[in-house]
């Protein structure tokens, strides 16, 4: 049950990412690869895989950001102009329905870095222009020599449960029938359990004890995220929901929580997808005894 965007095989060698000489040496690499791109999108193979260019392929003038290497081989991807895309295409999660764990782990640092690079080609310290630095893994200003680091917003993700049921939701932009855990980003000065029983609160209205931390993802749309999947014991059931926020929200069974994940017939709801850390914390709440 490892949750999705996890399981990369590439040793990210953070030594290498300041030693020029070394760097250059990795970019000289004839046998280096680069992610294929259509887009912010991934290229897919038919088997479903990642698609690798070799350095052959690519322009010299494209700024290439070091994933890291794997089997000695350096793997990179292309800084690409990520301005007017959506967050995430139909066609991305098609692609990551089918792609194995390890490739969708790859494309979801891939297009992290590269939607941060995106939003910080100024400085936010003076305005000047920032230029890529430590093989893909900062940007330095040209004006106030600012360097600025990639950086994931922590989010909390939660399943409320209740005398044996758990709550779920669901946002009006949703597809008919989808339901998933409530979520929400950790607000300065708030530790995670209190960012859990905020959000059930507002979102719900419903009132939260204990809470346990279960597992967490690396998130890469809308910018990078890192989700944080708990628990929490509610204290009633009695729900206040937030029209702003959600459009429902319903107490659920271990019974339909199981059939939505197993697309049974007659299921009362529609299971998130199992690269989201909420198919893996409705999995991991199913199966706790």
């Amino acid at each position: 049950m490892a949750p999705g965007f996890t399981g990369s095989p590439l040793d990210r060698v953070d030594h290498l990412r300041t030693d020029v000489e070394a760097f250059t040496a990795l970019l000289n690499d004839w046998r280096g690869r680069v992610l294929g791109l259509e887009g912010l999108d991934p290229m897919v193979s038919p088997e479903g895989r990642l698609v690798w260019k070799s350095m052959a392929d690519v322009s010299l003038e494209v700024e290439l950001i070091l994933l890291g290497l794997h089997e000695d081989k350096p793997h990179f991807v292309p800084l690409t102009d990520a301005k007017g895309g959506p967050p995430r295409s139909p066609a991305v999660w098609r692609a990551l329905a089918t792609m194995p764990a390890e490739d969708a782990a790859i494309y979801g640092t891939a297009r992290s870095l590269i939607d941060w690079h995106n939003g910080h080609r100024y400085c936010g310290a003076c305005g000047s222009t920032t230029k890529i630095f430590r093989a893909g893994w900062g940007r330095k200003c040209e004006g106030c020599h600012k360097e600025h680091f990639p950086r994931t917003d922590p989010v909390v993700i939660m399943l409320a449960e209740y005398q044996g049921k758990v709550l779920v939701g669901r946002q009006s932009a949703w597809p008919q029938g989808n339901y998933s855990a409530l979520a929400g980003f950790l607000e300065p000065g708030e530790s995670v359990e209190e960012a859990v029983r905020r959000e059930i609160f507002e979102e719900a209205g419903i009132r939260c004890g204990a809470v346990r931390y279960v597992t967490s993802q690396p998130w890469p749309f809308g910018g990078s995220q890192l989700m944080m999947a708990c628990v929490a014991e509610a204290l009633d059931d009695q729900l206040s929901i937030d029209t702003k926020e959600l459009e429902d929200a319903r107490w659920v069974t271990k019974e339909e929580v199981q059939a939505a994940l197993s697309d049974a017939p007659g299921k009362s709801f529609n299971a998130p997808p199992p690269f989201a850390i909420a198919h893996t914390l409705f999995r991991r709440w199913v199966a706790e005894i």
